[in-house]
């Protein structure tokens, strides 16, 4: 008897919670944002409007695909954006710096070219129009690098020297990038760290009082294009390349 009275409680307190529950089960969930910029690391998040992501430009990272000692040639990779194929191996300046290659319009890899100029041997003049940096040379010749430039509306010309040189530089958005940014709602790190995911790359030489740079970039398919708030990026292996042919005091001329 007292088995039965208990059976017919449970069963009671079943039919009291089933609804309770069945409207719990089929309470709205907190939203799931999604990035407006697809290439953002954070495509996905969960926790409504308190999320507040951080990103900066960058791509998907290359996968390793055969391991090689390191020296004068990169690994050789396979990249998410370019459907898996093998991307072909390049020299670098350094070993240790990432280097990836198949996309860029040849180009805009580094070569000797005939270049007649005033400038003297060892001044850098950069064509903006064209996206090249020529290191002048004696003898009618230039070392010539494929380069991005300012975006529309950032662009400029001068004439400055190297003040400073910096390997593998910290990067401190300026305040007004951060404002531009935030509106796009692109929330920039105040402060980042030297290394393969920062935006300035493997080496940075800073031009006059300016906040100008010649600097390396985590984006090597930007290269030939006009995406910069400003600075000239080469891929790092020129950059490294450039870096080394250099010194502080050098001339820079951007036209």
């Amino acid at each position: 008897m007292m088995k039965k009275c208990f059976l017919l409680l449970a069963g009671i307190a079943g039919l009291i919670a089933s609804p309770v529950l069945a409207d719990d089960r089929y309470q709205s969930r907190p939203p799931v944002i999604v990035s407006p910029d697809l290439t953002a690391p954070w495509i996905n998040q969960l926790g409504g409007a308190r999320v507040q992501p951080v990103v900066y430009p960058r791509a998907p990272a290359p996968v390793v695909a055969q391991q090689q000692p390191r020296g004068l040639f990169a690994p050789r990779v396979v990249h998410p954006l370019f459907g898996g194929a093998p991307v072909q191996q390049v020299a670098m300046g350094r070993p240790g710096i990432p280097a990836i290659q198949g996309h860029l319009d040849p180009q805009f890899l580094p070569q000797v070219v005939d270049y007649q100029t005033k400038e003297r041997p060892g001044t850098i003049v950069i064509d903006t129009n064209n996206r090249f940096l020529y290191l002048v040379m004696e003898g009618g010749k230039a070392r010539r690098y494929g380069v991005g430039v300012g975006k529309p509306g950032f662009e400029w010309a001068g004439a400055h020297t190297i003040t400073r040189k910096q390997e593998w530089p910290d990067w401190t958005p300026p305040s007004e990038m951060l404002s531009r940014e935030a509106a796009k709602g692109h929330y920039l790190p105040a402060h980042m760290e030297g290394g393969e995911a920062n935006p300035l790359g493997a080496r940075a030489m800073y031009l006059g009082s300016t906040l100008y740079r010649i600097h390396g970039t985590n984006a090597p398919w930007t290269i030939g294009n006009a995406v910069s708030s400003g600075c000239i990026r080469l891929r790092n292996e020129d950059v490294t390349d450039l870096y080394d042919r250099v010194k502080v005091g050098t001339r820079v001329i951007v036209m």
